[in-house]
């Protein structure tokens, strides 16, 4: 057999040494990129922002994992309350999108997402009084488009897709759509999926997938997330929310 020649045997060697010699920690690993998303949840009485995060190399059957990592409480009511004075509205999410701005690196601030979805209180001026809402909507556009993040709209989130959301958000927090196994991968989980009654000021919402082999109510959501295509249906019970309890409950003492 052809021996190797000495000095191509002498570089192997010494590329050991140098390989054996650098510890783990000195090389350097590149980390997946950490991407981030705004969402601001304007609800009846307050306006909330959340930030969340996630890496282009985490999901699990093409839809993403991602997690809350902070929030800012905007001071003051909820939107609805600024159908007067709309112009005002924007400058009561300055301060916590300013905070925004510190949080999230400035470089990925042109590629960070921003939505804005407004709920109850928006829906019921909506149907009272169009044109206010839709000031406020115009105005809340021009606030939002004018911060340095990827302003993506500004809405009014329908009943069945606010409880959808909600449905969605209870499954993902119990781990219902994956889960980590062991090794730390994420795998399918094997739970079934639970309902979410949530109870409003004026009313309470039951939601729950229907299940496969049951029609599905023309106003129900249907949700592709994890690989799955999930129908949500939404059971709207009206007069049995907080405030009604509280009435019940204060004319109970009276008597």
């Amino acid at each position: 057999r052809e021996l190797l020649p000495p000095w191509l045997v002498i570089v192997a060697g010494l590329t050991g040494i140098v390989l054996l010699c650098v510890s783990t920690k000195d090389v350097p690993i590149t980390p997946p990129r950490t991407k981030y998303g705004i969402v601001l949840d304007a609800g009846p009485s307050h306006t909330i922002l959340f930030i969340y995060q996630w890496t282009a190399t985490t999901n699990a059957n093409k839809t993403g994992v991602i997690r809350e990592c902070s929030s800012c409480p905007v001071q003051g009511p909820g939107v609805s309350s600024y159908s007067d004075s709309p112009q005002k509205v924007g400058k009561s999410l300055e301060p916590c999108l300013n905070w925004a701005q510190k949080e999230i690196p400035a470089e990925q601030h042109s590629q960070t997402p921003l939505y804005l979805g407004a709920t109850a209180s928006m829906r019921q001026l909506n149907l009272t009084h169009p044109t206010l809402s839709g000031g406020l909507l115009a105005a809340l556009t021009v606030a939002l488009k004018s911060s340095p993040f990827d302003f993506q709209g500004a809405q009014i989130l329908s009943s069945p897709d606010e409880e959808a959301f909600n449905w969605v958000a209870v499954n993902y927090v119990l781990e219902n759509f994956f889960k980590y196994d062991w090794r730390g991968q994420l795998v399918p989980s094997r739970k079934g999926m639970a309902g979410v009654l949530s109870v409003g000021g004026t009313s309470a919402q039951l939601t729950s997938k229907v299940e496969e082999g049951n029609q599905a109510p023309k106003e129900g959501v249907r949700l592709q997330l994890y690989g799955q295509t999930h129908n949500v249906y939404t059971h709207h019970c009206p007069c049995h929310g907080t405030d009604q309890l509280r009435s019940r409950l204060l004319s109970m003492l009276i008597q």
